[in-house]
């Protein structure tokens, strides 16, 4: 079953697109409705959708902008609007899908459809993944798996010197200054480290404890083998000492 939701600042035209996808209700839910995009973006922080059907003009925030803002996007998305001048910046932001105003229920059948191709081919992407990592995981306990710019880079922990936050993104630093940022927690990159060899040192970051070259005391911070200066979190000051 699809998971759908509907942002437009218009109630009717958020009632009248219900009444069409029922029509559906085998194939599709609508989970979730909004007239107010800002109270959209809340509820997809920590919500897990197929879809967004979502209307481009709108007062506060308009599609596209609200597209700019999310902080992920793994759904699908289908635009509605009234105006076809649209129709070229919407596949330029990759909206699987274009309906005018008012929705033509044969249209709505077809948007449908490439949904479901969409998620089936997220699906197979996400099951291959998955596949190879613990393929890798099983021959080789000494590399871990990091999934980053599609493609999946098999590292050698010794060769992380940290592991640096950003939100929700995190940036492993390598040798010879080379980085690699990933779509994932400090704490999602923490679970897949020995635990032995790093240790997280500070909210923004993880260190590879083989790699400190010195420890200064006085102003709370430690000197890595690249020279990279790294805050020590007071309340993490007594577990780090006891690491060393």
């Amino acid at each position: 079953m699809i998971k759908a939701v509907i942002i437009d600042d218009e109630p009717k035209a958020v009632q009248g697109l219900s009444w069409e996808l029922a029509n559906f209700q085998d194939d599709i839910e609508v989970v979730a409705t909004f007239t107010e995009p800002e109270k959209a973006l809340v509820y997809l922080k920590s919500s897990e959708i197929d879809c967004l059907f979502l209307d481009i003009e709108m007062p506060t925030i308009d599609g596209f902008q609200f597209l700019e803002k999310l902080e992920k996007r793994d759904f699908a998305v289908v635009i509605t609007t009234a105006y076809n001048e649209y129709a070229i910046t919407a596949l330029k932001k990759e909206a699987i899908d274009y309906l005018l105003k008012p929705i033509d229920t044969d249209d709505l059948e077809a948007a449908i459809g490439k949904i479901k191709k969409h998620i089936a081919k997220g699906f197979s992407a996400d099951k291959f993944e998955d596949i190879l990592i613990k393929f890798n995981n099983k021959i080789n306990h000494k590399k871990i798996t990091i999934n980053t710019d599609g493609k999946l880079v098999f590292l050698e922990p010794k060769d992380i010197f940290f592991v640096e936050s950003d939100g929700n993104y995190s940036t492993l630093h390598l040798p010879e200054n080379k980085k690699i940022v990933v779509t994932k927690k400090l704490k999602e990159i923490n679970a897949l480290l020995p635990d032995d060899h790093f240790f997280r040192i500070h909210n923004s970051y993880i260190i590879n404890l083989n790699k400190i070259k010195e420890f200064i005391k006085a102003d709370g911070y430690v000197i890595l083998e690249n020279n990279a200066k790294i805050p020590v979190s007071r309340q993490r000051k007594s577990e780090f000492l006891g690491k060393l």
